[in-house]
Parts: C-alpha cells; structure tokens; sequence
C-alpha cells in the first residue's frame, strides 16, 4: 500500500519517462532517470541476483545493467533493435533493461490512482501508482528504490562507503603466505614458454609482464633484422624482438596464441615474441641443474645457463638468461639504435625504473567468454591440468580431484563451479592456477590463462555491491573503456569458506600417501 507521503512526493514530480514490457505501458519519474541508452555490451558477473544481466561501461563508468522483467517477475524476452536501458539514480548509476522506450509525458496530480486501487501484472511492492490514460488505459509507475533494494540489497551503502572511505585495495595476502616464505627460497621461479615445439623458460624476477601480441607491429625502416618493430604498450613505445630470429629460426607471422614476454636491458624494456607462453613453474632448486661446461660455447648453447628436470626427468626446461639472450653485440646495437630513434632522450630511464609505481600486476584469466584477474603475488604457480585427477568422495560440488604436485597433494577445485558458472569440457587451453587459501595450497582450473599484465590503480575501482558473496569474491574491477575491456577482480583469500578450506586440508592429508606424483 501506497502512504500518502509516497504520492506527495510524485505529486512534486508531474513528469514521466514511459516504456513498455510485455504489450504493458509503465512509468519511471523523470526526476530519477539520468539517460536512456541502447542495450550495451555487457561482462556478467558469477554470484549476483538473477536480475542482473552485466556489467556496462557508461563512458568511463562502471554501470549494473539488470533485467526489469526479471525484478517484475515476469518471462524473459529477447533484446532487438528497440530495447533500451534506462539508467536511474539508485543510490548508484543503475540501468534497468526494458523492451521499448514510449515517450516523455507531464500529468495533472489527480490523473494518480494509489496503486492498491488497481490490479496489475507487476508485483504491487513495485508499484507507487497508476497514471489514468485518456480512452481508458492506464500507466504503472514503478518505485526505483524498491526495484534496487529487491535486487541489490546494500548497492546503495556501498556507494556511500565508497565516498566516506574511498577505493581502499582489499589485502591479497594472508598468514599462510608469509609461513610459505622460507619454502619459496629454496624454489626458482620460472615462466616457460614454447619456441619451435621446444620448452625454455625465464626467471620471473626477469619478467615484467607478459602480454597477447597484437594482429601486427608496427615496421620500422632500416631497422635490424632481430627486430620486429615497435607496439604501443599502454602510451609507450615497446620495441619488440622475434625470439625465433634470437635463435636463428625461421619467423612465422603473428598468431592469437602468440605472446610478447616483456623484459628489463640496459636501462630500457624490450619485447620478446614467443610462440606460447605455458606455465608459470616453482621448481625446488635440487630439480635444477647448471648446464654443463663443455656445452657452453659460442651461440645458441651459450643462451641457456641451466636446465630442470621435471616428472622424473621426462621433461626437461631449460633456463635462459636475458643477458645471455641478448649477449649479441649486433643484437644489442640494434634494440639500442631503435630505442634512441623511437623513444627519444629520457624514455630509456623512464622505462629503467621496473617498479610497479602507481600500477599492479595481475594474472588475466577467462571463463566463460570473461575475463577475470588475481594479483600476482597470490599465484604461486600456473601448470596444465593432468588427464586425470583424483575424486574426492563426499566433497564439495566444486572440488575437481587431487594430483601430487612434485610430491605435494593439491586439491583442484573447479572455478566455474564455485562462482557458479556452467561446467565445460577439458580442453589443451585449460590451467590450473595454484593459489594459497586458508593455509591449503589449492588449484583453480580456468578456461585459459590470457597474460600478466599491469594495470592502473586509476582504473581500479570497487565492484557494484550486487550480491553479499558477489561483493566478498569480486572485489573490484578494472575498467579499460579504451581497450574495451572490463577486469573482474577476484578476492583469493573469499574463494573458500573457512569450513571448506578445513575440509579441504583433510582430504589432503588423507591423500598424502596415495598419489604418484604428475
């Protein structure tokens, strides 16, 4: 039931958008409605309210765009040419999807009816009034504060939590990290990747960040013949290098599986192209062994300064250097000669200082056509998922199996399950990222790993508070409007709950002696 303070206010406010749903004419009060707009990509995100359909960017914004037939209980319906979204002050920015947009109208106060006078389809804790219609129709207004508290219960205190407080960054860390801290230097950190079928890799304090290369780079005239050309790389020019030219290989032309590993030389940044990056390895340096002397000569050879031996000696990676890689006078004068031409006096400082400054470093991931994002300090590696896992019996939905990692048991649990997402067939692109929650050093198996990048903190902000375990396991998001993309951040240390990380932890150590190790 409508109060008489409920229709003073609309009286204040005689003007009203109008819009269809399902053949019926409704009404939102001009005074709340910011703009309509045509229905907009969308990145869904796991967790939240059935209303909602995405997340949008609204010229820079981050905006929720959620179904108006779902929060008024009514069938779904397909978007076309005429569906719009209106976009209303709920506290925060919210665009209600609707199927057509009417038009602009002014009423007399005495053409509102309460709405407990009328029947309708909509549920009536919706409903403020009924606008009487000459010939006899009639328009519903709905109440935009009760359509968002329905849906998004907490949107709008998350919104004035933003202003007190503002955009804080939610620790990444926990105490289990800092226990794992002594175990981490006795480990190498690697990144490997694949050059004409054969695996080599990197040590991660060598790598800066490693992205998608793009259809093509930009040529340069008279440049060298170890070099590419040159990629923006977010407002800076980054020259880039054909590893398979580095090692005297043939050179075939740009793929999406490619990737350009980012590296520190001499005061300035060089990319480095590689057919696929693979894994992201912590071996335990017994694992690793120096290349023997008698190998390391003139070229090639020279390059490598160790090699690992991994499951039992089956697989060998052998470690490069930067230095090494670049050891080449001619290599050297030719990313120096284009650095100079293309950067300009100063860049090359600039570009020597690797910290991470005002920006963080995330692994990018996708699942189900988004992508989503962890710091990099909480990944503590990225391998391929085995053929088969160990069942778990009586165990969460979401938990996979287990597999001895180099004589570790880690539990694998599927993320698509856990953030509610529909299963999908194993695949070569699928990985696991091995994460430390709870203690319990756990594996996430994604669609596919996409790169390490940096990112703003400008472009970081929180996530729409849309559901309670939606807000705890996606934090924030990163909005790249230029790139038209949409980051969703995930929280690590809410991907499980204390009692499932327990039983987790119990299945571990009931396993210990079972496993061989992968």
């Amino acid at each position: 039931m409508t109060s008489d303070d409920d229709l003073a206010v609309e009286d204040d406010n005689a003007d009203y958008v109008t819009f269809d749903m399902a053949d019926e004419r409704y009404a939102f009060p001009m005074s709340r409605v910011q703009e309509i707009i045509r229905m907009p990509a969308v990145v869904k995100v796991p967790l939240g309210p059935p209303a909602l359909e995405g997340l949008a960017n609204l010229r820079g914004r981050v905006l929720p765009v959620v179904s108006l037939r779902e929060c008024c209980s009514m069938p779904q319906a397909g978007h076309d040419e005429t569906t719009r979204v209106i976009v209303v002050d709920g506290g925060v920015p919210l665009g209600f999807v609707v199927d057509r947009v009417a038009s602009v109208i002014s009423i007399d106060p005495s053409a509102m009816e309460p709405a407990d006078d009328v029947q309708s389809t909509v549920r009536s804790d919706v409903l403020v009034g009924v606008i009487k219609v000459d010939g006899g129709g009639m328009t519903s207004v709905l109440d935009v504060d009760r359509l968002v508290g329905s849906q998004f219960d907490g949107l709008a205190e998350a919104a004035a939590s933003r202003e007190v407080t503002g955009a804080t960054r939610p620790s990444v860390g926990t105490s289990a990290d800092q226990d794992d801290e002594a175990e981490n230097d006795d480990t190498l950190e690697l990144v490997s990747f694949a050059v004409q079928g054969q695996e080599y890799a990197l040590p991660i304090d060598q790598v800066q960040e490693i992205v998608q290369a793009p259809e093509s780079v930009s040529h340069v005239p008279n440049a060298g013949s170890r070099v590419l050309g040159v990629i923006d790389l977010r407002g800076r020019l980054l020259p880039v290098v054909s590893m398979r030219r580095v090692f005297g290989l043939p050179v075939t032309p740009l793929e999406p599986q490619n990737r350009i590993v980012v590296v520190s030389l001499d005061g300035g940044v060089v990319g480095v192209v590689m057919d696929t990056v693979r894994e992201v390895l912590r071996v335990p340096h017994q694992l690793v062994a120096p290349l023997p002397g008698f190998m390391a000569g003139d070229g090639r050879k020279s390059e490598v300064e160790s090699v690992c031996r991994l499951e039992d000696g089956k697989r060998l990676v052998s470690v490069l250097s930067v230095n090494r890689m670049f050891d080449s006078p001619e290599v050297r004068s030719e990313i120096a000669e284009h650095q100079d031409r293309e950067e300009g006096p100063g860049m090359a400082e600039e570009q020597a200082d690797d910290g991470r400054g005002d920006e963080e470093l995330f692994v990018v991931f996708r699942l189900d056509d988004e992508e989503y994002a962890v710091d990099v300090d909480a990944v503590q590696e990225i391998i391929r998922v085995p053929e088969a896992l160990i069942r778990v019996p009586r165990s969460f939905d979401f938990v996979e199996g287990l597999v001895n990692l180099r004589g570790t048991v880690l539990p694998v649990v599927d993320l698509r399950t856990r953030l509610g997402l529909p299963r999908s067939e194993r695949d070569e692109r699928q990985r696991i990222v091995v994460l430390i929650i709870g203690g319990v050093r756990t594996g996430f198996i994604v669609d596919s790993v996409a790169e390490v990048g940096r990112i703003g903190r400008h472009v970081l902000e929180p996530a729409p508070r849309l559901s309670a375990e939606q807000a705890r396991v996606v934090s924030r998001v990163a909005n790249l409007p230029e790139q038209k993309r949409m980051l969703l951040l995930v929280q690590v240390d809410q991907l499980l709950a204390a009692d499932e990380a327990a039983e987790l932890e119990c299945a571990v150590h009931e396993a210990a002696d079972v496993l061989e190790p992968v």
